[in-house]
């Protein structure tokens, strides 16, 4: 049992993770109607910045200066997709373009890092573990769980709630209609693309105490990114929430119980609920393709 509830409280901050990684993609192929498969490349992006601004050094000064610098490379590389897939309408020549960018930019990480695995310290200050139900269990992972109710919590009511989120919305629901009103669309999708691609960056950042960093990695993370915006539905937090913190548990269980079998779980989950809800779980009725 108390395993099971450790592995739990994994699956918790593996989805919180993968929130933050899947929030981007699912906004900007559902709201925006673009196909961003650079977005892997930009989480990696953010992991390199962990090994070379923290490494080994475990100060918590130089871990938020990595945060700030990822989330800056992350939104300046997702304005630059964005204007760079605007000339490019239809679904396969996007991902056609975003794939080859993403592989520039891996193997550039590549050179630049070699292809060991590097391994990026926690702060200092939360460094160590607290006795959870009899198991020591890392306080930097309770953070990352912390930090993934805050964010939750911080885009719901930035979409849902504020002025600027109703823009976006009607920026999707008619795009026409919101560039007579003297809204300049291209900005809001720039605006969306260079935030997805920040925080993409910044979980990179996160989960470099968790997952290090190493060539490949960015496949893996589109995929698990990809399999949370198909389970939760295009364009919608809640469901990139849900389907992000369903995939953290199945992954974090599978791996405990059922290792073996743990990548098929993944996908026996996807495939699952696709039978029975072919849209997803909680899907943005303003989204493009809802």
């Amino acid at each position: 049992m108390d395993t099971y509830l450790v592995s739990v409280l994994n699956g918790l901050a593996m989805g919180s993770l993968l929130f933050a990684i899947a929030l981007g993609l699912s906004l900007v192929f559902g709201m925006m109607d673009v196909l961003n498969l650079a977005h892997g490349a930009v989480y990696l992006a953010g992991a390199y910045v962990a090994v070379a601004v923290v490494g080994d050094d475990a100060g918590m000064a130089a871990f938020v200066l990595a945060v700030l610098v990822a989330a800056a490379i992350g939104a300046v590389l997702g304005g630059a997709l964005a204007g760079l897939t605007r000339a490019t309408p239809h679904h396969l020549d996007q991902a056609l373009l975003t794939l080859g960018i993403a592989l520039v930019i891996a193997e550039l990480l590549a050179l630049g890092f070699g292809n060991d695995v590097h391994s990026v310290a926690a702060p200092a200050p939360v460094e160590g573990g607290v006795t959870v139900v009899g198991e020591t269990y890392p306080v930097y992972r309770l953070l990352v769980i912390g930090f993934g109710i805050v964010l939750a919590v911080a885009v719901y009511f930035l979409v849902e709630r504020s002025r600027l989120g109703s823009v976006i919305r009607a920026t999707v629901a008619d795009r026409a209609m919101v560039a007579a009103l003297g809204v300049n669309t291209g900005r809001v999708l720039i605006g969306v693309f260079a935030a997805g691609a920040a925080l993409a960056a910044v979980a990179g950042v996160l989960a470099g105490p968790i997952l290090g960093a190493q060539p490949g990695l960015d496949e893996k993370v589109l995929l698990l990114a990809l399999v949370v915006v198909v389970i939760g539905g295009l364009g919608s937090v809640r469901g990139a929430l849900l389907g992000a913190l369903l995939i953290g548990q199945v992954q974090a269980l599978g791996t405990a119980l059922l290792p073996e079998y743990a990548s098929f779980l993944i996908f026996a989950a996807m495939a699952v609920v696709l039978l029975l809800r072919p849209s997803g779980l909680l899907p943005d009725r303003t989204a493009v393709h809802a």
